[in-house]
């Protein structure tokens, strides 16, 4: 975590305040720390750590591990917050954009959520890509591919580990 360099001001009502430091006592934190707890969960931090993996070089398989390792971890209750941002979408070519999308969009189908906006704007592939280049196997990826990733013209097979 970065060192705090930069200061933000908030008006409240003095109840609000009362609120605020009563719920962070509870908590057993101070104010500023349970109201950043509450803005930017860890969770977010985690999963805006991994995107922004995604636009480094990285070894392929690797990072998409780790992101898919972040979106199981998180829980319905945390799941909309933590990806509400995409932050770097747009710096990431169309293959990544739309494996980053599929992946929220299967796991929000696991939890029974809405996937965020942000999946919505990323167009499709134009063109089919396999997890293999082995033609036998792409039959099965047609039919055995989660439905998120079918939409956007990618097609991968989650039953090993279940990790896509």
């Amino acid at each position: 975590m970065s060192a705090k360099t930069e200061q933000l001001q908030i008006r409240v009502t003095a109840a609000q305040k009362a609120a605020l430091r009563a719920r962070a006592e509870a908590a057993g934190m101070d104010v500023s720390s349970y109201v950043m707890a509450r803005a930017l969960p860890r969770e977010g931090e985690h999963f805006i750590d991994a995107v922004a993996a995604l636009g480094r070089p990285h070894e392929g398989h690797f990072v998409w591990a780790a992101l898919s390792d972040v979106l199981n971890k998180l829980t319905e209750r945390d799941f909309s917050r933590a990806v509400l941002l995409a932050p770097g979408l747009a710096s990431l070519d169309p293959f990544e954009a739309n494996y980053l999308a599929a992946q929220v969009e299967h796991r929000a189908t696991q939890l029974g959520v809405a996937p965020p906006a942000w999946a919505r704007w990323v167009e499709p592939l134009e063109e089919p890509w396999f997890a293999t280049d082995l033609k036998g196997l792409r039959i099965y990826l047609l039919a055995a591919c989660p439905v998120a990733f079918r939409r956007r013209n990618l097609f991968v097979d989650s039953t090993v580990g279940q990790r896509v």
